[in-house]
This record gives structure tokens, sequence and C-alpha cells, in this order.
């Protein structure tokens, strides 16, 4: 082989890596970064039905944006949401892992029953769920059936209780999910330490509240990543059970976006929203990944 064709061989495993990966890339920054960039300026423009980028308002859609009475709604809804669904999924998982971890029989069966809701779209759980507390439809018909007739279960349709009901289906689709993460924590603990602390007379809750939680630490914060995330952006789960209603009591700001740019014809002040909401993931997010990152290179 000559030298020029070992060049061009050692060239082409140099970089031939980046050039299969380069289109993927290159779309990734255009539909992605350019897409946050083109929504950012938007955002700053007087859009209406259509992008008018021609004019250009600075920050004036952002004011108007925290002045609006339906995005105070939503982000009410949405710390009431997102506090229940990251706390009661982060708990339940957490059990729900100790008891597979306890080497149960059925274990097998029982992790792909608690993981299977989280193989459905949120548009599947929330049509199913709104079938289920449905007065008319639901648990609340089945029990006046059997003869239960003061038997009332009315959230749905209960602007006071509707954004619970919210909670309920997100928490059900999720904390199998939540569940599968703490497994994986508990079953990478070294067997070593709980066999020390069962010969030093510790109980079974002594050993998990002492020894084994505190090491999940990173668990945690990886299971409220995604949690928050996926609270943030909550819309086909709100849409689909909800739709948001009944009147705005379980608007969030996900479903927010969508009215203002799609049906009120506010794009400017729809595109803020989404700028709001994606420097609020990015907020979680980022220090999450820093923080990893700087762990690893210490490593």
């Amino acid at each position: 082989m000559s030298n020029k064709n070992r060049a061009i061989g050692d060239w082409l495993r140099h970089h031939l890596p980046r050039l299969v990966l380069s289109p993927s890339v290159a779309m990734t920054i255009f539909f992605v970064y350019g897409f946050i960039l083109y929504t950012a300026y938007i955002s700053m423009t007087k859009s209406k039905m259509l992008p008018n980028l021609s004019n250009f308002i600075g920050l004036d859609n952002y004011g108007k944006l925290w002045k609006t009475l339906n995005w105070q709604v939503a982000l009410d809804n949405l710390f009431i949401f997102g506090s229940l669904y990251i706390i009661i999924c982060g708990l339940l998982g957490l059990f729900l892992a100790i008891l597979l971890d306890q080497k149960i029989r059925t274990e097998g069966f029982l992790r792909t029953t608690y993981l299977y809701p989280m193989a459905l779209s949120f548009i599947v759980t929330g049509t199913a769920w709104k079938w289920f507390l449905n007065p008319g439809l639901g648990l609340e018909k089945s029990m006046h059936a059997l003869g239960w007739e003061s038997f009332k279960f009315d959230w749905l349709i209960n602007p006071e209780m509707a954004i619970y009901t919210v909670v309920i289906a997100g928490v059900w689709q999720t904390s199998g999910f939540v569940m599968a993460m703490f497994l994986a924590g508990l079953r990478g603990i070294d067997s070593e330490q709980l066999k020390a602390a069962q010969l030093d007379g510790a109980s079974t809750l002594q050993t998990y509240w002492r020894i084994i939680i505190p090491q999940l630490h990173a668990v945690f914060l990886s299971a409220f990543v995604v949690l928050a995330h996926m609270g943030i952006k909550s819309y086909d789960l709100v849409v689909a059970l909800t739709g948001g209603g009944p009147g705005r009591a379980t608007e969030m700001p996900a479903t927010f976006m969508y009215s203002y740019t799609f049906t009120r014809n506010q794009m400017g002040v729809g595109a803020a929203s989404a700028i709001i909401m994606l420097m609020t993931i990015a907020a979680i997010i980022v220090p999450y990944l820093y923080a990893e990152t700087r762990e690893k290179n210490n490593d």
C-alpha cells in the first residue's frame, strides 16, 4: 500500500465518526437550537396570528405575560401539581423499590406491572382516567350500581379538586419508572455493609433509614430532575384528562402557551411563556449536568 493510500485510510479512520455524526449534529443545531432562538425572537415581537419579525417590541410581552391572570393561575396550578407529583412519585417509587428489594418470588411480574403504565402515552393515560373519574361513567356510577347511593367522587368536574385528578393520573403513570430508578440504586449498594449492619443488630428499618437511603442521594436527585422536567412540560395529560378545565382549574403553563399561541392569536405572549418554561427547565437540568460532569472529572 502506498503512503498516499495509507494516509487516506488513516484520515478516514480518524474523521469517519465525525462525518457520520455531522448530519445529525447539523439537524439538531438547526431544528432544536435554531428554533429556540427563533422562538426567543418571536417573544420580543408583536406577533399575533402569524410571526411578525419586523415589529420588535423588546421585553414587553414578558411584562404582559406576568400581568395576565391566566398565567398566574397556570403557575399556581403548576406549583400544586408539581409539588404533589414529585413528592408522591418519589415516596411511592422508593416504597415499591424497597418492597421488590426483598427478593420476593413474584418480583419479575410485579416489576413489569409497575412499569407498564410508563409504556403508555399520556394521552392514553388521561383518556382512561377521564373515563374512570367521570361521575356519569366511571367510579361513582359503578358504586351507585352496587348499591352505594351516597358515594360521591366528582373531583373531575369540581374546580377546587380537578387539579388533584391530574396528580392522580400522573403519579399512576410515572411512579413505576421512579421505582425502577430506586431499585437500580438499591441493587448497586455493597451487600457487605448490609451484612455488617445485621451483625451489629440493626433492624431492617434502621438499615434502610441509616445506611441504604442516605446512599441513594444521587438517585433522589436524578428522580427530582426527571419528574420536575415532566411536570413543567405537562400538556397532553392535562388536555386528555380535563382540557384545562373546568374553567381554568387545571390550566398549566404548557396549555397556556398552546392556547395563546394558536387559539387566542397572541403568538408573542405564547412564545414568551415558552421561553419562561425553557428557562425553568434549564435552571433545573443545567446545574444537575454540571454536577454530574464535575463528579466524573474528579473521579
